[in-house]
């Protein structure tokens, strides 16, 4: 099959970006590089760009693409698949808003780096600082978002390399007390009342605190209930805590049967039930006509659909 087209590089366009060759990025990223060549030629899931003499080089933005490939293949995606996961991803996000600028992406691996620095060194006290001064900076959606949980998500995607778990396990537990220190200092009577609740197996439980917080606002109280609450046991639940919504979060590829398992839920609660993470990306073409509405995986996307998902309903 021939290879498509990609962008000639002349020797003076590297001064602009750093670029990395394959082995680097194999080295990075834990992909081999006959792998990663398959993923460009075979399904067009990366677009390196090329030199005069033909070598790959890949940006920041290629492997960070590349662990996102990784990350649905590990969660049971076909690597055939993962394109148009990818391109409703893409559609998904928030299109009224702008995008965070250009130039601020530098900053972002500013401080990923110092994260990382920290992290290898086991160093609360300088983690502790660095977290501080990225909330200093940035709103809780991008300091969250588009800084913390990459190093988070690299370092749990390569954790089979020497080292690298220790060093998972010691950012995620600082993270989990730090979010859940958040979520306490948030929690006030605020009249509407939502409960996140994560299907069984498929996520982290940082992943579904920090959805509760990006999720919750000056209007919108979040209850998080524990990993390993029982689907079958959500009606009983919401009818003693009475909330004016139900989230279910999943961050895995849903299975066949998730649509009828949704509606069967949402037979039985009195509030109505919504679909939040990477799952409610997939799962949206099925769910359409289903009492069961989606709230996408982009924090500042899932905010605002539930805001106006709840409006409505109270409305009317």
């Amino acid at each position: 099959m021939l290879e498509p087209a990609q962008p000639s590089l002349n020797p003076g366009d590297l001064n602009h970006e750093e670029l990395f060759p394959i082995r680097e990025v194999s080295r990075l990223t834990g992909i081999n590089p006959v792998t990663l060549r398959a993923w460009e030629r075979r399904y067009g899931l990366i677009q390196p760009t090329r030199t005069e003499s033909g070598h790959r080089l890949y940006s920041h933005a290629d492997i960070e693409e590349v662990r996102t490939i990784l990350g649905w293949i590990e969660r049971g995606v076909a690597v055939s698949k993962v394109g148009k996961v990818l391109a409703r991803s893409q559609s998904l996000k928030p299109q009224s808003e702008p995008a965070p600028i250009q130039a601020s992406v530098g900053d972002y691996r500013q401080w990923q780096l110092q994260l990382r620095q920290a992290v290898r060194a086991f160093d609360s006290q300088r983690l502790e600082q660095v977290y501080g001064q990225v909330f200093s900076s940035y709103p809780l959606v991008v300091a969250f978002q588009d800084i913390i949980l990459p190093v988070w998500q690299e370092l749990r995607s390569t954790k089979e390399a020497f080292g690298h778990f220790s060093e998972w396990l010691f950012l995620d537990g600082f993270l989990r007390g730090r979010v859940l220190q958040r979520l306490q200092l948030s929690a006030q009577q605020q009249e509407v009342r939502v409960v996140l609740a994560a299907i069984p197996g498929h996520c982290r439980e940082l992943e579904l605190l920090v959805t509760a917080l990006l999720l919750g606002s000056s209007e919108i109280s979040v209850t998080v209930l524990g990993l390993g609450q029982p689907v079958e046991e959500l009606g009983l639940v919401c009818e003693r805590m009475m909330p004016h919504a139900l989230v279910l979060f999943s961050n895995h590829p849903p299975a066949q049967d998730l649509p009828k398992r949704l509606a069967r839920l949402a037979l039985t609660v009195e509030c109505p039930v919504l679909l939040a993470g990477e799952a409610a990306d997939l799962a949206q073409d099925s769910l359409i006509g289903s009492q069961v509405a989606c709230l996408g995986s982009e924090g500042r996307l899932m905010r605002r659909r539930l805001q106006q998902y709840l409006a409505g309903h109270l409305d009317s």
